[in-house]
């Protein structure tokens, strides 16, 4: 398609991402949000670019390893129990999902978009001059037995033989040595070298000032209400601050993507999967490496200009409730690794809705009904990580260029 103009709807790094490099392709740019540019979880999650995270959560033995966490106490998964059946159909594909072959499937789509994306935020913060705490130093997976630690072995080889990558394994003695705010007595850790992490927020507000830059118009506050067109192609965005028309349209909206199906004319089986964090001031004793604490899934991550605590898992819908219990869960867990547990100051709670998919793999594809309709949204825990390649790959496929990734893996109708 001959670049003209274009309405990005969702302002996430997604929507920003799509924005940006239709942008540079000389495409007449309007995003719109019915909230605050980058107000969703682009804003308090742990800002992680991990190329580790190749693995679904729908893989063998999942679902024997988080029943369990269902009926434990504080427990850093939740389900809260309610007449959801399009919850109950999602948790159904992902018990289909959880196989060997499927797994292996998702995991190289995966690699090839967080390898994507990583050299994509490399190459835009050089070229865009983004301050946001942006630092190459891995990313620690820290466990609190040795036991549990070395059920990873078996992945990490798979990892490296099949991607060439993969993580060092480091001894209770060894990480001790490595990261001194970290308890004596912990298990040990694998260091993932090749990860880097970021300040989402403050990568955000920069994107918005480049995107404005560039030429992009932003419309925050501006609800989608109906596509309209004839035939194959849409035409007119109607929204609650009037018609938008438009060559092409992009539906970047994560969690809000199955409340827009009518609109775009597919259900996808997406769901919000609920996820908090904290973020303060950078305290005294300040970890230096980003670090997860995966017995207790809860991740760290120091900036610096500041300190954040986040990850747990709560499908309860769209309830727009923060919990205090979920954030306290958040400290006392991760005051169970810390030697230090001093109060956090300044402290900015925040919760967010992550789209979660069944099989891991989020959908980049046009939509049956239009040919001039696009969807990028599904990127369940990883969607900061994944930003800039899906944002590439949206903009290749409306423009008619050669994809630097497989299209296939991201169809909707897969």
């Amino acid at each position: 398609m001959t670049p003209g103009r274009v309405i990005v709807v969702g302002s996430g790094i997604v929507g920003a991402s799509c924005a940006y490099e239709l942008a540079l392709r000389g495409w007449s740019v309007e995003l719109i949000d019915r909230a605050a540019f980058g107000a969703g979880c682009s804003h308090g999650n742990c800002g992680y670019i991990c190329p580790s995270h190749v693995y679904p959560l729908a893989r063998p033995g999942a679902i024997a390893a988080t029943l369990p966490l269902m009926f434990r106490p504080n427990s850093p998964f939740k389900v809260r129990i309610r007449p959801d059946l399009s919850l109950l159909a999602w948790f159904a594909k992902f018990s289909r999902c959880c196989d060997a072959r499927k797994a292996e499937e998702t995991s190289i789509a995966l690699h090839a978009l967080l390898v994507a994306a990583k050299v994509r935020y490399e190459e835009i913060m050089a070229l865009e001059k983004i301050d946001c705490d942006y630092e190459a130093r891995g990313c620690l997976f820290i466990s609190m037995h040795e036991a549990h630690m070395s059920a990873f072995e078996a992945d990490n080889r798979r990892m490296i033989d099949r991607f060439g990558y993969g993580a060092r394994r480091l001894n209770g003695a060894e990480l001790a040595r490595m990261e001194p705010t970290l308890r004596d007595g912990l298990g040990g850790a694998w260091m993932f070298d090749c990860d880097s992490h970021l300040r989402s927020d403050r990568f955000m507000s920069g994107m918005k000032a480049v995107l404005t830059r560039r030429g992009v118009v932003i419309r925050e506050n501006c609800e989608a209400r109906a596509l309209e067109g004839s035939g194959e192609r849409a035409a007119t965005l109607a929204t609650s601050r009037g018609p938008l028309r438009a060559d092409a349209f992009v539906f970047a909206t994560g969690a809000w993507t199955p409340l827009l199906s009518e609109l775009i004319g597919i259900r996808l089986p997406i769901v919000p999967g609920k996820g908090y964090s904290v973020t303060a001031r950078r305290p005294a004793h300040c970890p230096a490496y980003p670090m997860v604490f995966d017995e207790h899934r809860v991740a760290i991550t120091p900036f610096g200009t500041g300190y954040r605590i986040g990850s747990t898992m709560e499908f309860a819908g769209y309830d727009e409730r923060l919990r205090p219990e979920r954030i306290a869960l958040l400290k006392d867990s991760a005051a169970l690794y810390l030697r230090h547990s001093e109060p956090l100051a300044d402290e900015e709670p925040w919760w967010g809705w992550r789209p979660m998919v069944p099989d891991g793999r989020p959908f980049i594809d046009f939509v049956p009904r239009f040919k001039n309709v696009m969807v990028a949204a599904g990127h369940s825990m990883i969607g900061m990580s994944t930003g800039p390649a899906t944002g590439q790959l949206v903009a290749e496929m409306l423009g008619g260029e050669e994809p630097h990734l497989e299209p296939g893996w991201f169809r909707v109708g897969r």
